[in-house]
Protein backbone atom coordinates (compact mmCIF):
# COMPACT_ATOMS: atom_id res chain seq x y z
CA UNK A 1 0.00 0.00 0.00
CA UNK A 2 1.10 3.66 -0.48
CA UNK A 3 -0.20 6.91 0.96
CA UNK A 4 0.81 10.24 -0.32
CA UNK A 5 0.31 13.81 1.12
CA UNK A 6 1.60 17.08 0.62
CA UNK A 7 2.74 19.42 3.03
CA UNK A 8 3.43 23.26 2.76
CA UNK A 9 5.88 24.84 4.49
CA UNK A 10 6.68 29.19 4.34
CA UNK A 11 10.32 29.96 4.86
CA UNK A 12 11.60 33.78 5.07
CA UNK A 13 15.04 33.22 4.66
CA UNK A 14 18.59 31.21 4.57
CA UNK A 15 19.16 29.44 7.28
CA UNK A 16 15.75 28.96 8.29
CA UNK A 17 15.53 25.53 9.71
CA UNK A 18 12.31 23.61 10.63
CA UNK A 19 11.44 20.66 12.60
CA UNK A 20 8.69 18.92 10.70
CA UNK A 21 8.83 15.63 12.61
CA UNK A 22 5.59 15.77 14.04
CA UNK A 23 4.14 16.76 10.50
CA UNK A 24 5.55 13.73 8.98
CA UNK A 25 4.48 11.40 12.28
CA UNK A 26 0.41 12.82 11.53
CA UNK A 27 0.85 11.41 7.61
CA UNK A 28 2.51 8.26 8.83
CA UNK A 29 -0.16 7.64 11.45
CA UNK A 30 -2.65 8.79 8.85
CA UNK A 31 -1.66 6.03 6.55
CA UNK A 32 -2.32 3.65 8.69
CA UNK A 33 1.15 1.77 7.65
CA UNK A 34 2.67 -0.92 10.24
CA UNK A 35 5.77 -1.85 8.25
CA UNK A 36 7.54 0.12 6.05
CA UNK A 37 8.97 3.30 5.01
CA UNK A 38 8.26 6.72 4.84
CA UNK A 39 10.15 9.27 2.34
CA UNK A 40 10.20 12.90 2.95
CA UNK A 41 11.15 14.70 -0.25
CA UNK A 42 10.97 18.74 -1.06
CA UNK A 43 10.34 19.85 -4.51
CA UNK A 44 12.59 22.77 -5.66
CA UNK A 45 16.49 22.74 -5.57
CA UNK A 46 17.12 25.38 -3.19
CA UNK A 47 16.24 23.47 -0.10
CA UNK A 48 17.01 20.59 2.29
CA UNK A 49 15.49 17.99 4.00
CA UNK A 50 17.79 15.68 6.30
CA UNK A 51 17.81 14.33 9.94
CA UNK A 52 19.24 16.09 13.60
CA UNK A 53 19.07 16.66 16.77
CA UNK A 54 16.90 20.21 16.58
CA UNK A 55 18.47 21.68 19.94
CA UNK A 56 19.36 25.41 19.59
CA UNK A 57 23.25 25.89 19.15
CA UNK A 58 23.26 22.73 17.60
CA UNK A 59 21.11 24.22 14.83
CA UNK A 60 22.81 27.41 14.98
CA UNK A 61 25.76 25.60 14.32
CA UNK A 62 24.30 23.77 11.46
CA UNK A 63 23.59 26.20 9.93
CA UNK A 64 26.50 28.35 10.39
CA UNK A 65 28.55 25.57 8.72
CA UNK A 66 26.75 25.01 5.60
CA UNK A 67 27.17 29.02 5.57
CA UNK A 68 30.63 28.95 5.67
CA UNK A 69 31.55 26.16 3.57
CA UNK A 70 29.67 27.30 0.96
CA UNK A 71 29.23 31.36 1.51
CA UNK A 72 27.11 33.58 -0.32
CA UNK A 73 30.13 35.98 -1.35
CA UNK A 74 31.99 33.49 -2.79
CA UNK A 75 32.41 33.72 -6.95
CA UNK A 76 30.17 31.79 -8.72
CA UNK A 77 29.32 31.43 -12.85
CA UNK A 78 25.73 31.05 -11.91
CA UNK A 79 25.35 34.65 -9.94
CA UNK A 80 27.41 36.01 -12.50
CA UNK A 81 25.82 34.79 -15.35
CA UNK A 82 22.02 35.00 -14.14
CA UNK A 83 20.29 37.73 -12.86
CA UNK A 84 19.13 35.67 -9.62
CA UNK A 85 22.46 35.24 -7.72
CA UNK A 86 21.73 32.37 -5.63
CA UNK A 87 24.17 29.92 -6.74
CA UNK A 88 25.16 29.13 -3.07
CA UNK A 89 21.45 28.29 -2.38
CA UNK A 90 21.65 25.16 -5.22
CA UNK A 91 25.05 24.14 -3.94
CA UNK A 92 24.21 24.25 0.02
CA UNK A 93 20.62 22.11 -0.69
CA UNK A 94 22.53 19.66 -3.64
CA UNK A 95 25.34 18.66 -0.72
CA UNK A 96 22.91 18.38 1.64
CA UNK A 97 20.28 16.34 -0.10
CA UNK A 98 16.80 16.90 -0.83
CA UNK A 99 15.31 14.10 0.87
CA UNK A 100 15.16 11.16 3.57
CA UNK A 101 13.67 7.79 4.17
CA UNK A 102 12.64 6.25 7.42
CA UNK A 103 11.67 2.85 8.29
CA UNK A 104 8.88 2.26 9.72
CA UNK A 105 7.57 -0.39 12.40
CA UNK A 106 4.41 -0.96 14.72
CA UNK A 107 3.05 2.63 12.91
CA UNK A 108 6.03 4.63 14.18
CA UNK A 109 8.95 6.26 12.54
CA UNK A 110 12.44 4.69 13.70
CA UNK A 111 13.98 7.65 14.81
CA UNK A 112 16.50 7.79 17.61
CA UNK A 113 15.53 9.71 20.38
CA UNK A 114 17.15 12.98 20.23
CA UNK A 115 16.52 12.60 16.09
CA UNK A 116 14.26 14.95 14.31
CA UNK A 117 13.46 15.65 10.63
CA UNK A 118 14.51 19.09 9.53
CA UNK A 119 13.73 21.72 6.27
CA UNK A 120 16.57 23.93 5.67
CA UNK A 121 15.98 26.70 3.21
CA UNK A 122 19.19 27.77 1.34
CA UNK A 123 17.67 30.14 -0.98
CA UNK A 124 17.48 34.13 0.13
CA UNK A 125 13.94 34.72 -0.42
CA UNK A 126 10.62 33.74 1.49
CA UNK A 127 9.31 30.69 -0.28
CA UNK A 128 6.22 28.43 0.36
CA UNK A 129 7.84 24.77 -0.24
CA UNK A 130 5.96 22.04 -1.25
CA UNK A 131 7.08 18.91 0.92
CA UNK A 132 6.24 15.82 -0.30
CA UNK A 133 5.67 12.21 1.84
CA UNK A 134 5.04 8.96 0.82
CA UNK A 135 4.40 6.25 3.19
CA UNK A 136 4.68 2.67 1.70
CA UNK A 137 4.54 -0.75 3.21
CA UNK A 138 2.22 -3.14 4.87
CA UNK A 139 -0.93 -1.95 6.93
Amino acid sequence: MTFQKKLLLKTTKNGDMFDITPKVAEVVRQSKIQVGMVNVFNVGTTASIGTIEMEPSLKADFTDTVNRLIPKDDSYDYSETTEIGNAHSHIQATALGCEVTIPISDGKMMLGNWQQIFHLECDEKPRIRDIVVTVYGDS
